[in-house]
């Protein structure tokens, strides 16, 4: 038995493209649940994994599959569909899933053969052994899926192409923020891996490099940290000379002794997201934590970086509250935190979403003809009607905003920081020039952009 594992071309990468900028390797990623569904997969099957973003495979050349199984987030769906239809009309059946499918579950059933809902560990060994007897349920539903039950991942089956390796050790987010589906989709409650299977799959990952997927990998609670604790004392004394990046709170940086084991244990870089620079623009988007204990963001990033870790902050341009000059001032904010990357995104409605809910309720989705337009839901297109800015003046906010972070002096002055102080100053060189290689592109994409939405209009 054939299967073909695949993730569809992300419109994303078309802005990062590697082909554009080498810089741009740094920033396209393992398909990793496919990877852990490979591992799930009883060894009667043959499988092959396609990640579209690394290549564009020839599926006429490649031969007929048994079963076809897509995952997709919201932004892949129109590709997805493309290539289900392909097999389909092959006689191949299409079994689809991921966060999109969960969302959006009747447009996709409409378009594949079955469909699983929510995470596919605990029901993938069911798909397959229905398919094998050819009597494949419309719909599956994983819901959340034991974690301690995850397998290693098949890193074997992707060991060439990529700057980066990837791995999960937690899921689940209690924070529900307005604009994330992550909780609708991994729960509220936090789950965390084995460490020992956490040690073995980072030992078996062939990438020096590594982004650590999780949304949140210390999470929020004490019994957490010590938990995050437990687990870099394992890599530590694994000794398995990686260099780590990954997702976490603000509170990374309240705990002395997790920021010295995290860093010990190879942590180079840590995602954050701050979303605005107001207490305002926090509440709005359901961002409470941030505001707890009279946080100073700027002695924060500090605490964080003298232990030798980056530190790429996120923002969020397109609030209610946001006014005409966000994006300059998203870039002043994040240059006076004294942080090494920024990445600001527009606000997007996102389906599973309580900002979706909102949006779709007062009628500010600009973007809704489905499934052709989902092509724009990747963030980093204004797709919805946004109260203070018009389409032309929130991308020029974002222009704006990048524009001034990623200006040629403000970024030698930050690599410099990062080589003074010892703090990985080629990954700050690198995260720093892929952004501004990327000016270019997106003017043009959002150039691209306006015209498609005007021919809509």
């Amino acid at each position: 038995m054939r299967l073909y594992l695949i993730n569809p071309s992300n419109p994303l990468v078309s802005i990062v493209n590697v082909k554009d900028s080498r810089w741009n390797r740094y920033r396209v990623w393992k398909p990793l649940s496919l990877m852990v569904l490979a591992g799930l997969t009883p060894p009667e099957w043959e499988i092959s994994i396609v990640d579209e973003n690394l290549c564009a495979p020839d599926y006429p050349a490649m031969p007929r599959p048994d079963l076809v199984g897509i995952t997709a987030f919201t932004s892949q769906a129109n590709r997805a569909y493309e290539v289900a239809t392909h097999f389909r009309r092959l006689g191949v059946p299409v079994v689809m899933g991921g966060i999109h499918a969960t969302m959006c579950l009747e447009e996709v059933m409409e378009r594949v053969d079955s469909v699983v809902t929510g995470e596919a560990e605990g029901i993938w060994p069911q798909v397959l052994e229905d398919a094998r007897h050819g009597s494949l349920k419309r719909r599956y539903d994983g819901g959340l899926a034991e974690i301690s039950d995850v397998p290693v991942a098949r890193h074997d089956l992707l060991a060439t192409g990529y700057a980066c390796g990837a791995i999960q050790t937690t899921r689940g987010c209690p924070m529900n923020c307005s604009f994330c589906s992550v909780t609708a989709f991994n729960g509220a409650h936090y789950r965390q891996r084995p460490i020992a299977d956490v040690v073995r799959e980072f030992q078996v990952i062939r990438e020096k490099h590594v982004l650590v997927v999780d949304d949140n990998l210390i999470g929020t609670r004490h019994e957490h940290i010590a938990r995050a604790k437990d687990l870099f004392r394992a890599m530590a004394q694994a000794n398995l000379q990686k260099q780590w990046v990954a997702q976490a709170s603000i509170n990374f940086a309240d705990d002395e002794e997790l920021l010295a084991l995290a860093a010990k244990a190879g942590c180079s870089g840590v995602f954050i997201g701050f979303e605005s620079p107001t207490p305002e623009g926090l509440l709005e988007l359901g961002k409470k934590f941030n505001l707890l204990k009279g946080r100073d963001f700027r002695a924060s990033v500090r605490r964080i970086q003298r232990h030798g870790i980056l530190v790429v902050a996120s923002f969020i341009i397109g609030l209610d509250i946001d006014q005409p000059g966000i994006g300059k001032r998203i870039a002043e904010v994040a240059c006076r935190y004294g942080v090494d990357n920024l990445n600001a995104l527009f606000l997007t409605p996102l389906p599973g979403t309580r900002l979706w809910d909102q949006m779709k309720s007062e009628d500010r989705i600009a973007l809704d003809t489905f499934p052709e337009d989902w092509q724009y839901y990747t963030l980093t297109f204004p797709v919805a009607r946004y109260k203070n800015l018009s389409l032309e003046g929130i991308i020029e906010e974002m222009i704006s905003c990048d524009r001034d972070f990623y200006s040629m002096q403000r970024i030698l002055r930050r690599v410099w920081s990062s080589l003074w102080q010892r703090r990985k100053p080629l990954i700050s060189l690198v995260g720093n020039f892929s952004y501004r290689n990327n000016l270019r592109l997106n003017r043009k994409a959002y150039a691209d952009f306006k015209s498609y939405v005007k021919a809509g209009a």
